[in-house]
C-alpha cells in the first residue's frame, strides 16, 4: 500500500506540472482542491479499513493534514494572491512533494500491511503480560544492583476450561518476545498455554509492567555481532561467549518455569490456573532455540523441545588441541525438533559451530529434522510479514520461498510434534523436506 501511495504520488505530481506547464499557470486553486480531497481519501480508507490505521500511516496522515489545511485556506481567502508563472517553480515544487510523500510514506514501505496465517484450532486466543523480578539474580549489564526482570507474554486458550500444556518460548539474537506471534497464536488456538519470553539486554527492547522501555545491551550487541568475525575472537574466547549467552539465557527460562508453577498452585489468574504442570515444552529461534536444547539437557520436567535453526552450543564442546569445536556425541534424552532454513543447512557439513545439530540425529533418541528449502534465517520468524524489507536486509539476501507458506506449514508441523509428544496424539511423521 505504501509503495502503491508513491506511485499515486509521483503520476499526480508529473501531471499536473505538465498542465501547468502548458496552460502556462500555478494553477493554485486545482492544486488547494486536490490536498483537501487526497485527506478525504485518505480518511475514507482508513475508515473502510482499506488502511489499517497504525504508527505506519501517521508521518503520511500528519502530511496530507496539513496540506488539506493549506489548501482550505487557499480555496477560502477573499483575494488570491497571483504569482508569477515560472515553470522552474512548478516543476520544483512537484519534486518537493514528491519527496515529502516518499519521507512520509516511508513506514509503511518498510512495515507494510500485513495479515497473520488463520489460527486453526477451536479456542480463542487471549494475552496477558507480566513482569517477574528474579530475587536470586543481579542484573549484570547494569551497576544499580538491582535485581534481574525478565517481561512474559501468554497466549492461551480463552475460554478453555480444565489445564493445558505450558509451552515457554525464547526469542534469537536480539529479537522480541512477539517474533513468533503466529505460532503462538496457533498452538493457543489448540489448547496450549504459551508464553514467550523477552531476555532483558538480549531483546532488541523490552517494555516492563510499569511501561519502562529497556534496550539492548551495546556490550552485547558486539559481542555478538563480532562473535563469528574472523580476528574478532579466538575459538576459545568465541566459546567462552557462547556459555556465558546460554547461562543467561537458560536462567531466564528456568526462572520463569519456576514461577509459572509456583504460580499454578495457587495463584488465581486465569492463565496460571490453565496450566498443566506435568505437560512442559520449549521451544525457540536462533539463540533462543540453542538455549531451548540446552534447557531440555538440564530440566527433567521439560517433555519435548523444538530448535529453530539455531546451534546445538548445549552438543558442542572446544576441543584445545584442535583448537575447534566438535560433537559431544551424546544422545538426546528428549524428543528433540530441529527447524532449518537454507542459512543454516547450508552450513551444517562445513562449520563446526554446527557439529553438535549434524550428530545429535545419529547420537540415539528421538530426534526430527525439517527442512525448508528457499527459506532464510528470519523466514522462520514473523519478522517475513512484519518486515520483508527488514528481514532481507539484515540477512543480505532475499528469501524465495512464499513467507506464508513457510510460516504456516511450520506452525502446523511444531502442533503436530507438541501433539504427539505432549497430548498423546498420535505419531509425529511430517520431518523431511519442503
Amino acid at each position: 500500500m505504501g509503495i502503491l501511495i508513491v506511485m499515486i504520488a509521483a503520476i499526480f505530481e508529473v501531471a499536473f506540472a505538465v498542465f501547468c506547464v502548458r496552460t502556462h499557470s500555478n494553477q493554485q486553486k486545482i492544486r488547494g482542491m486536490v490536498r483537501i480531497g487526497a485527506l478525504a481519501v485518505f480518511l475514507i480508507f482508513t475508515l473502510v479499513s482499506v488502511i489499517e490505521w497504525s504508527f505506519r500511516w501517521m508521518a503520511l496522515a500528519l502530511l496530507l493534514f496539513i496540506w488539506a489545511l493549506l489548501g482550505l485556506w487557499t480555496l477560502l481567502r477573499r483575494k488570491e494572491k497571483h504569482k508569477v508563472y515560472k515553470w522552474g517553480r512548478v516543476v520544483g515544487r512537484a519534486v518537493i512533494m514528491f519527496i515529502l510523500v516518499i519521507i512520509a510514506a516511508v513506514p509503511a514501505i518498510v512495515f507494510p500491511q500485513y495479515r497473520l496465517p488463520q489460527v486453526t484450532g477451536e479456542y480463542g486466543v487471549a494475552t496477558k503480560t507480566y513482569t517477574y523480578i528474579d530475587k536470586n539474580r543481579i542484573e549484570e549489564f547494569t551497576d544499580t544492583g538491582a535485581n534481574r526482570f525478565v517481561n512474559v507474554e501468554f497466549w492461551y486458550p480463552e475460554h478453555a476450561t480444565g489445564t493445558h500444556p505450558l509451552l515457554v518460548f525464547s526469542h534469537g539474537a536480539y529479537g522480541i518476545k512477539e517474533s513468533n506471534a503466529s505460532t503462538y497464536m496457533e498452538l493457543a488456538s489448540h489448547g496450549y498455554v504459551v508464553c514467550s519470553i523477552d531476555h532483558p539486554y538480549h531483546s532488541f527492547y523490552t517494555v516492563s509492567e510499569g511501561g519502562k522501555i529497556t534496550m539492548a545491551s551495546q556490550k552485547y550487541l558486539q559481542e555478538f555481532g563480532n562473535g563469528r568475525k574472523d580476528g574478532a575472537h579466538t575459538v576459545e574466547e568465541y566459546y567462552k561467549l557462547m556459555q556465558k549467552w546460554m547461562k543467561l539465557r537458560t536462567d531466564d527460562m528456568n526462572f520463569v518455569i519456576d514461577t509459572i508453577l509456583e504460580k499454578a498452585k495457587s495463584n488465581s489468574d486465569k492463565v496460571y490456573q490453565l496450566v498443566n504442570p506435568e505437560k512442559i515444552g520449549v521451544f525457540g529461534h536462533s539463540m533462543g532455540g540453542a538455549a531451548s536444547a540446552w534447557l531440555g539437557r538440564e530440566r527433567h520436567d521439560v517433555t519435548a523441545v523444538v530448535n529453530i535453526d539455531g546451534p546445538l552450543f548445549s552438543d558442542i564442546v572446544y576441543n584445545k588441541e584442535k583448537n575447534n569445536f566438535e560433537s559431544t556425541h551424546q544422545a538426546y534424552k528428549l524428543p528433540l525438533l530441529n527447524i532449518y532454513s537454507d542459512s543454516v543447512w547450508q552450513q551444517l557439513d562445513s562449520s563446526s559451530y554446527y557439529a553438535g545439530n549434524k550428530t545429535v540425529e545419529e547420537s540415539g533418541g528421538e530426534v526430527h529434522t525439517v527442512y525448508f528449502r528457499g527459506a532464510k534465517h528470519l523466514s522462520l520468524t514473523d519478522l517475513s510479514l512484519f518486515s520483508p524489507m527488514l528481514a532481507n536486509m539484515l540477512l543480505g539476501e532475499k528469501a524465495e520461498i512464499d513467507k506464508y507458506k513457510c510460516l504456516e506449514t511450520m506452525n502446523r508441523i511444531i502442533l503436530e510434534f507438541f501433539d504427539s509428544y505432549l497430548k498423546g496424539k498420535g505419531s509425529f511423521t511430517s520431518a523431511g523436506t519442503y
